[in-house]
């Protein structure tokens, strides 16, 4: 499966905003009593290690945290965003933004935490076990990672790594299964429930603010070097348009995540009610932008002549956020996502 991002990190317009604004802020638990996934309250006053040990199956073995962590590592972005949801701030992450600047989703959340800046390690040559095990960590988050492979037997010495039961997990668990396996091991049960409730909640709130969205199909399109990908395939999990009402076209059966690209004289099969491409590689992409919009078929599409089309951004992290979602970036996509798509079911 090809996606949608260079960087290393393997949703009526104004009202609808306002709206969100108020629903969404961010989704991190604080301070408030709520029922665990076992639907048992959470004791306001019980001890630090109340519910410990934690043990946890993963795909090498298994993993026991016997106290409740206090010191956070983490090993991805995902690992990351599932801290600072939880309202941990870890005490070392990966670079993921090599300098550049950090998406908007995860500084609001590191705002509220008032973390300032996250101390990184350099990933570009991979994990740095060294720094990692320098800052003595309680625990090390690996729900994300796709070098846990080769990671595993060098964090475990460091500390317990809570990672997937199934190596096949590193690409096919929803970030909501990710958080609440993490949340176990954290001791945060009712807060990652509480962070997916209140995602769920606002997905809700801006659907019921755009019933226009309910049954119109879509196709949502990458642009990659090598191909077009048809990525609103059949199999692929139901993401944020499904979330705000859009359904999948008939095509999109023709289409996995092994066989997704779209040829030049088939363009036609990106037709729907709604059609939506990002660029990630600009001009380096099969098509530029100007090729493919000028392009004499592509121009041809109901949805392209009638205005029902609409280019996501790939610069403010729409595009990546999209194909990689998380306890962050869950809510931030429904918030970007809802006026775009609002815009092009109107064929504005």
């Amino acid at each position: 499966m090809h996606h949608p991002i260079t960087s290393r990190r393997p949703a009526r317009a104004l009202a609808a905003v306002a709206a969100l604004a108020a629903c969404l802020g961010l989704l991190t638990a604080c301070g408030e009593d709520e029922a665990d996934d076992k639907g048992a309250p959470a004791a306001s006053g019980a001890p630090a290690t109340a519910g410990f040990p934690v043990k946890l199956p993963n795909a090498w073995g298994s993993t026991e945290v016997k106290e409740k962590p206090v010191k956070v590592a983490t090993v991805s972005d995902g690992d990351t965003a599932i801290a600072l949801a939880l309202g941990i701030v870890p005490v070392i992450t990966p670079d993921v933004e090599d300098g550049g600047e950090v998406a908007a989703f995860k500084q609001r959340a590191i705002d509220k935490l008032g973390a300032g800046e996250l101390k990184t390690y350099d990933d570009t040559d991979g994990t740095a076990y060294e720094d990692i095990a320098a800052e003595e960590p309680d625990v090390i988050l690996g729900m994300g990672s796709w070098s846990m492979q080769a990671d595993y037997a060098k964090l475990t010495p460091i500390a317990p790594v809570v990672t997937f039961t199934d190596k096949k997990h590193a690409d096919t668990l929803t970030w909501e299964e990710r958080l609440r396996t993490a949340a176990r091991a954290l001791g945060r049960t009712a807060e990652a429930e509480k962070v997916i409730r209140d995602n769920d909640r606002a997905a809700k709130a801006a659907a019921a603010a755009h019933p226009e969205f309910k049954g119109k199909t879509y196709t949502y399109a990458v642009v990659h070097p090598e191909q077009v990908s048809f990525m609103s395939y059949a199999d692929q999990d139901p993401g944020p348009f499904e979330r705000l009402g859009f359904t999948k076209t008939g095509k999109a059966r023709g289409y996995g995540p092994d066989k997704n690209g779209v040829s030049l004289e088939n363009l036609d099969q990106l037709d729907a009610d709604v059609l939506l491409v990002t660029y990630p590689f600009g001009d380096k992409g099969v098509l530029s932008p100007k090729e493919l919009e000028g392009n004499k078929l592509f121009r041809s599409l109901g949805a392209v002549k009638n205005k029902h089309f609409a280019v996501l951004p790939s610069e403010n992290s729409l595009a990546t956020a999209i194909a990689y979602p998380d306890a962050l970036s869950a809510p931030w996509v429904t918030e970007q996502l809802t006026p775009i798509l609002a815009k092009a079911v109107a064929g504005e």
